[in-house]
């Protein structure tokens, strides 16, 4: 792709869509063409906001279009799946709200779609918590063995939301999953920072929060995670919890502990009862949903290499549909990749 073109951009659903417009509009090299949402109104207010682009009548229109490099997609999640495997079959490049499809066997199908572009397609998924400062700044941390040997990661999802679930569109999502929906943001984490996928799960759930209202799945779910180097991670997706919205990390390591709550991000490298942790200063959140764009589109222009990144997109969605089988199993399952 020649730099001085513009990239032609279609959003697909402007629910937090409408974030990923914002993205794109404030970029130089791009322009969006389409907006396509089930809802005409709430797609032509976006496109009469920002004064760029059309309503399109179907998602058909927007694949059909020869002006339209990237879709970013964020329909509900269970139109990912098919919306997915459609662009790029239309030779698009592809960022998709989470979770980029919700079984091992679409996953395997988006993987085929991918690959019969020769991974010459970008697809990325937005994962955003990556970009945030604090996590930019742990991961430098870990990469210079400042934690010695991880041993162990938690990580929880405090949604904290539950009229989401039990009033919103995700009540009517067949077989909604918790740990696609929200837990994956600290599945991602933790693949991302350490470097290491697990190589098994046990996880148990319940639905306590929501037995009385019209939700029919769990709300709740805790996954224990085996790895390799005998690092064991812990994963929970909180739905239905009495907090405000919110996550917590914990890493520990032979020579050092990071902690990340209500309290803030802190680290501490000394054992002794006296030793205080360090104040982390840097934001846990990023500042906006769409600042995990800018660079998809760069990798867009320059042609880039991002065949390892959207395999670590794949193994993100392979660690959550384990987590999701082990659950309705109640055992230990081995993670199966894509």
């Amino acid at each position: 792709m020649r730099t001085q073109e513009k990239i032609g951009v279609a959003i697909v659903g402007l629910g937090i869509g409408e974030k990923h417009a914002h993205a794109y509009h404030k970029m130089d090299n791009c322009v969006i063409h389409w907006f396509y949402d089930l809802s005409y109104i709430k797609a032509k207010v976006v496109a009469d906001e920002l004064g760029q682009g059309r309503v399109a009548a179907s998602f058909e229109e927007v694949l059909h279009d020869p002006k339209v490099q990237i879709i970013s997609i964020a329909s509900y999640d269970s139109a990912h799946f098919e919306q997915v495997v459609a662009a790029l079959d239309a030779g698009k490049h592809v960022f998709v709200e989470k979770p980029i499809c919700r079984t091992i066997d679409e996953l395997e199908i988006v993987k085929r779609a991918w690959i019969r572009h020769k991974n010459k397609l970008i697809l990325s998924s937005n994962l955003v918590l990556r970009s945030a400062p604090l996590y930019q700044w742990l991961k430098n941390k870990i990469e210079s063995k400042v934690f010695g040997e991880i041993y162990a990661f938690d990580g929880d999802y405090l949604y904290g939301r539950l009229h989401k679930i039990t009033q919103g569109w995700r009540k009517n999502e067949a077989n909604y999953s918790v740990m696609l929906g929200g837990g994956i943001h600290l599945v991602d984490l933790m693949l991302w920072l350490t470097g290491e996928n697990p190589t098994s799960v046990y996880a148990s759930g319940n639905e306590i929060c929501t037995q009385s209202t019209s939700f029919g799945y769990y709300d709740h779910i805790s996954a224990l995670l085996t790895f390799p180097s005998s690092m064991v991670g812990r994963i929970t997706s909180h739905f239905g919890c009495v907090h405000r919205h919110h996550h917590v990390v914990r890493i520990f390591g032979t020579e050092a502990t990071f902690i990340y709550d209500d309290s803030g991000p802190r680290l501490h490298q000394k054992r002794d009862s006296m030793g205080l942790a360090s104040p982390v200063h840097h934001p846990a959140l990023p500042n906006t949903k769409g600042d995990l764009i800018p660079a998809f589109v760069d990798a867009v222009v320059c042609n880039s290499d991002w065949s390892q990144h959207t395999q670590n997109m794949f193994d993100v969605i392979s660690v959550c549909v384990a987590c999701d089988a082990a659950v309705l199993d109640n055992s230990s399952r081995e993670v199966e990749y894509a």
